[in-house]
């Protein structure tokens, strides 16, 4: 029944969707309404086909009688008085579904799980919450679904994020359906499903605050291209498409920042003192003369002195507009200057030493003086108009710009961020691109001219269109004008006829907040939000000045040198102490045997963390203990590809990860490519792919079925943070764990046990 009534809303659509798009001709305005039309009628067809798999997977049996079935979305029965015959999972009808124990059974009888392979039920899993029906249940919380929990997590990995919906937790609903409006973190351990439950809170808010957030868009950061892929799937599947998911690197509009640097190099980019440095730079360019600057103007010679300039660059500042905003200040005060000074050259030559020109005569010498181009030469020197793009290269690539711009940082430092104007940005680098924008704003002069010559074009056209209408409809009139007689020039004038007739593209919130550097969002979500510098959290708290925000992370997985390990550091200059924290403790991922392992390195973790981080319990074990071997150096390449075999063997369907240092990947994954053929390598690998080489950094946020760990002595000596970086590396798996190693393994990891030659658990 449930299918039958989304296959008929699907063709209400179709149809309605096939009725607009035959419409054809009209006006402008009638042609940007149809695509708005087709648009909506797109989305609801996305929405419904998104909910065509598992459209149904649970059921409430209530006390008093009532049953109520939880899906994908809401369906009602338009015959009935629109009775609901599916309630959407995000709304409050169907919460219970998801928090309902045994000890707290929130009016709920029984709840069943119902799982279903296309439009068939494959099983069915009954939990009775009913303590005089449920004999021998023990009170306790327990976990919700536990059968289709553990059958979702036992099942083999994709290389693609999978929605959680049918299965969510109490602590992750708590999450999802939380109604603080400002700053949410949700700090979890490996496996608690963070970055489930931040893409779930976006689904979720999407739906109860749909109206305001439809207007300004949902941000979803990840922190690689690998990952938003890896998830990419997920919001589509719970029926919502609009959402824009970057990364920091793809946060400015026309930026493609892929250039690598060095770990320490990053660092100081993302430092707060670089606001400063930023702005320092901007100022540098505000320059006056050393020496009068001498302009030769019409048989003249005029003198721009430093007094002059000073004057000019001072009235500019104080407006408090931006460099190429308050340009147009600086360039008046010195055209002023010199057009007064050529006025009494002329009338010392003219009339004996008087001047006689009056005000028209000076006027006529401005705009001679604008247009001169030995006085736009020194107006470009002394106050340019800028992009981001040129000053932040020019401070890379001028020794000089970056000392005086840059007095705190010692020369080792600046000499880290020296380097040519070719090669491109890299991601430290977007922050301070967008930090120079603000400081900077637009010259849009060019845009604003060809704008207001468009539509003086089109005003021209509406006029000429305008006097046709009025003379057919008076040739017909005898005599006079005939006063009975509207006319369409009644009705609208040039102006507004222009403007209807405007050509307006359409695109979506999403499409245009990429392209919109200003863009301001309703609501951002930040994953791995540990690893931000402060500068990438300027730029983000920009995006988002009504601070609605998700941010989801562990410190103790922070390996970026510019990351941090206190989330009150990271968002006290924002929001003070207004923020809340949430933790998720159970690992749904990671077994016990290898969360134990784990566990071993995060207590031996440097610096403290705040908050202090705890190892997530695990809900399930795998039966596979962890292993490691040890290799000679010479042969560790070939013993790898080896194991790697074995592993895919080992997982079936499953995938297979290998989490090398960085130095290694290019080495290892050439031998593990030629054993294993269909194997992707690198930084940014194929995770759809049975294995994938990759280093740590990589490696956040993902899952496997089976990782091999290689070199764990170098993971930590490649990383001030190689103890998080091994954290993370060690809890990526979700059945198997294996560590490589030539060098002596770190201390946590001595007591595994030693490689059989195959002969391993499970």
């Amino acid at each position: 029944m449930l299918y039958g009534r989304l296959d008929g809303l699907r063709g209400e659509v179709s149809a309605r969707l096939a009725g607009v798009l035959r419409e054809s001709g009209g006006t402008p305005q009638a042609v940007l309404e149809r695509d708005v039309a087709a648009a909506r009628c797109a989305e609801q067809l996305a929405r419904f086909d998104a909910a065509e798999n598992k459209l149904c997977f649970g059921r409430l049996d209530l006390a008093d009688g009532e049953r109520r079935y939880v899906g994908r979305l809401g369906l009602f029965d338009e015959s009935d008085d629109y009775e609901p015959l599916l309630v959407d999972w995000r709304a409050p009808a169907a919460r219970p579904f998801y928090v309902a124990t045994a000890a707290a059974p929130e009016g709920v009888r029984r709840r069943r799980h119902i799982r279903t392979s296309g439009r068939t039920v494959v099983a069915i899993d009954d939990e009775l919450l009913d303590l005089a029906a449920a004999d021998g249940a023990d009170g306790g919380d327990g976990l919700v679904g536990e059968a289709a929990l553990l059958a979702a997590l036992s099942a083999d990995r994709t290389g693609r994020m999978n929605d959680i919906v049918e299965t969510i937790q109490a602590e992750q609903d708590r999450v999802i359906r939380s109604e603080h409006q400002g700053v949410l973190v949700v700090q979890g351990g490996p496996g608690t499903g963070k970055t489930a439950v931040a893409l779930h809170r976006a689904a979720f808010l999407l739906y109860t605050r749909r109206e305001r957030l439809a207007r300004r868009g949902v941000l979803v950061v990840g922190p690689n291209a690998g990952f938003l892929r890896y998830v990419g799937q997920v919001l589509p599947s719970l029926g919502e498409t609009g959402v824009l998911l970057s990364t920091i690197a793809d946060l400015y509009p026309g930026i493609s920042a892929r250039r690598a640097e060095t770990a320490e190099a990053a660092e100081i980019k993302g430092r707060p003192v670089m606001a400063e440095v930023v702005a320092a730079a901007v100022r540098d360019r505000q320059r006056v003369p050393d020496e009068p600057w001498v302009i030769e103007f019409d048989d003249q010679v005029l003198s721009l002195d430093r007094e002059t300039c000073e004057r000019a660059r001072e009235r500019a500042r104080r407006t408090g507009r931006r460099h190429n905003e308050a340009r147009e200040v600086f360039v008046a005060e010195v055209v002023e200057a010199l057009a007064r000074q050529m006025a009494e050259l002329v009338g010392a030559d003219v009339h004996g030493g008087g001047n006689l020109l009056d005000e028209e005569d000076v006027a006529e010498i401005r705009r001679e003086l604008r247009g001169d181009r030995a006085v736009r030469e020194a107006l470009g020197a002394l106050w340019p108009v800028l992009t981001p793009r040129r000053l932040v290269a020019d401070l890379f690539a001028r020794p000089e710009l970056l000392a005086s711009a840059a007095p705190t940082l010692t020369e080792a430092e600046r000499g880290l961020l020296l380097r040519e104007r070719a090669g491109g940005w890299s991601p430290a680098d977007v922050p301070l691109l967008d930090e120079a924008a603000e400081l900077l704003g637009a010259d849009d002069r060019v845009a604003r001219t060809r704008a207001e010559r468009e539509r003086r074009d089109r005003v021209a056209y509406a006029e000429g269109v305008l006097e046709i209408l009025a003379g057919s409809a008076t040739q017909d009139v005898e005599g006079e004008d005939d006063p009975e007689v509207v006319l369409a020039s009644d009705l609208v004038d040039a102006g507004a006829l222009a403007d209807r007739h405007e050509d307006r593209a359409h695109a979506t919130v999403a499409e245009r907040a990429a392209a919109d550097r200003t863009w301001t969002f309703g609501h951002v979500i930040v994953d791995e939000a540990q690893e931000l510098s402060a500068m990438a959290w300027r730029m983000l708290m920009r995006r988002c000045p009504s601070r609605s925000m998700t941010l989801v992370g562990d410190v103790a997985q922070t390996g970026d040198l510019a990351g941090t390990s206190s989330w009150d550091d990271v968002l006290r200059p924002y929001v003070a102490d207004r923020w809340r924290l949430e933790r998720l403790t159970v690992n749904y991922r990671t077994p016990a045997e290898i969360m134990a392992v784990a566990a071993a390195v995060l207590a031996d973790l440097g610096p403290p963390l705040d908050p202090p981080p705890e190892p997530p319990t695990s809900v399930r074990t795998s039966g596979a203990e962890p292993w490691r071997c040890a290799a000679p150096r010479a042969e560790l390449a070939d013993r790898l590809a080896r194991m790697t075999v074995e592993e895919v063997a080992a997982v079936g369907e499953g995938r297979v990860a290998v989490i090398a240092p960085a130095s290694l990947v290019a080495e290892l994954g050439a031998a593990v490519l030629a054993a294993v053929p269909g194997a992707s390598v690198g930084e940014d690998p194929d995770l759809e792919r049975p294995v994938v080489v990759l280093p740590v950094a990589r490696a956040k946020g993902l899952e496997f079925d089976s990782v091999l760990v290689v070199e764990p002595a170098l993971v930590l000596a490649e990383s001030p943070r190689g103890a998080n970086d091994l954290y993370v590396a060690l809890t990526r798996a979700t059945r198997r764990l294996g560590v490589l190693h030539s060098a002596a393994p770190p201390s946590a990891l001595a007591g595994l046990r030693e490689w059989d030659g195959g002969r391993r658990d499970g």
